[in-house]
């Protein structure tokens, strides 16, 4: 333990806990799932060594390594509550269990320096990872579309159940109900725990790279909490999408796998910068263009034009993720947020939602028309999307119409609309921006 954290007050463990939950859940679970082959009990056992956390580091300090912490009080967890279980099939398994997870925590070398386990890696490299092998479980074919979906929202990306089952508007014991049909069905079809052979990945492909742009989303901007940006969770997304671009290099996926990454590191490079020091969200105008990571700009550029160039040798048409990296291309190489080409942005987004209709896609073609042709103009596509109920209950859509009427001057008008965004908004930081837009708007009204 790091004597020099013993004392610190329950905020400050909870903020290092909330940072270690975030990057290693995914890591940790899936390992669990791995070795053991129990999904709920894998859960479980995370969750517990979590809430021992939060007992020992206030009173014992928090470890130097707080991930191989909370990797070991898992682990012991689980053979524990296996031990529990006295079968004797569990219980054999237990020396080779505890050596193979105690070799992940701290992998023996060769004597030049090498993992013994990177030796033993399959024909894939550093494909052999847990994670990966979760996310193409959780996008088996066998499973019907809204489990996969409902797997991924719990397992991959860590939601609770009550989360889930807001995503799919049933109750908490409904969605409880169907994840255990959902995991009984990959254990009693023999649903095999790994990346498929080259032969099935297309198959599996438009799935896979569903979850990762929803992992990816979650920590970009996440759907609920105190925190908008959970960077350790984009990142992981991000490595994980660049470990399917070597999977897939053959195959006629790889430009929309590419565009997937471009996407990411365009969006990616403006998380430092899209929270303040005040825990307020920083809108896309008001950032500061030099503290953007142009690494990740010059990168996604890069990523996005080897897509292009990949479409020609496979014959095909920029898709979903391709035409989102291109839009998100166009405002991280604008010089300043004047500068940006929203007529071209427009355009791309009428592309976009010829290829995949959607009323958060005409949302943000609304957006950019009024950026190019003024607010009413955006406002005349909103009274269009007024009329679908799947937005009625969006933020984002009353957020959208507030702003464009403050930006027409109208901000008496624009006030109503932010009251009801700031009843929908999911996150504290959003709910924060919305407060201050209304005191402005309350000013500016008289």
């Amino acid at each position: 333990m790091n004597s020099t954290e013993t004392g610190l007050d329950a905020s400050g463990v909870d903020r290092v806990l909330a940072s270690v939950a975030a990057s290693d859940r995914l890591r940790v679970v899936s390992t669990l799932i791995r070795v053991f082959g129990d999904w709920d009990l894998s859960e479980d056992c995370f969750q517990d060594a979590v809430t021992r956390a939060l007992t020992s580091w206030p009173a014992r300090g928090i470890p130097d390594n707080p991930g191989a912490w909370i990797t070991t009080v898992s682990k012991n967890l689980m053979i524990d509550a296996l031990r529990r279980a006295s079968t004797e099939r569990r219980t054999t398994r237990r020396y080779a269990v505890e050596t193979e997870i105690d070799a992940e925590e701290h992998p023996a070398t060769t004597l030049e320096g090498h993992s013994l386990v990177d030796q033993g890696r399959t024909v894939f490299g550093d494909l052999d990872d847990d994670r990966l092998r979760l996310i193409f479980t959780c996008c088996h074919p066998a499973l019907a579309m809204d489990a996969r979906v409902a797997l991924t929202l719990r397992t991959v990306i860590g939601l609770s159940v009550r989360e889930t089952a807001h995503v799919f508007l049933v109750t908490e014991q409904t969605m409880q109900k169907r994840l255990v049909r959902a995991r009984a069905k990959i254990r009693d079809a023999g649903i095999p725990y790994g990346v498929p052979p080259a032969e099935l990945l297309t198959a599996r492909a438009s799935a896979v790279l569903a979850v990762l742009y929803l992992l990816f989303t979650e920590g970009y901007s996440s759907g609920s909490g105190a925190e908008l940006v959970r960077v350790p969770l984009a990142e992981e997304a991000i490595r994980l999408t660049r470990l399917v671009v070597t999977l897939m290099q053959d195959s006629a996926e790889l430009p929309e796998v590419l565009g997937l990454l471009a996407l990411q590191l365009f969006q990616h490079s403006r998380a430092g910068v899209r929270v303040n020091s005040a825990g307020e969200l920083v809108v896309l105008e008001e950032q500061d263009r030099e503290l953007w990571n142009s690494a990740a700009i010059t990168e996604g550029v890069a990523v996005l034009d080897a897509a292009e160039k990949e479409n020609a040798r496979f014959d095909g048409v920029a898709g979903t993720y391709q035409l989102q990296a291109q839009i998100a291309a166009q405002h991280a190489t604008a010089p300043t947020a004047a500068e940006t080409d929203f007529a071209r942005i427009a355009e791309i987004y009428a592309r976009l939602a010829r290829v995949s209709p959607s009323p958060v896609i005409d949302l943000n073609r609304a957006v950019a028309v009024a950026f190019a042709d003024g607010p009413d103009a955006g406002l005349a596509l909103l009274d269009i999307l007024d009329r679908n109920k799947a937005m009625a209950d969006s933020h984002l859509l009353h957020a959208t119409r507030a702003d464009l009427l403050r930006r027409s001057g109208r901000c008496a008008d624009a006030l109503p609309h932010y009251l009801h965004a700031l009843e929908l908004a999911p996150s504290e930081p959003e709910r924060q921006f919305l407060r201050r837009r209304i005191d402005e708007a309350r000013k500016s009204a008289g």
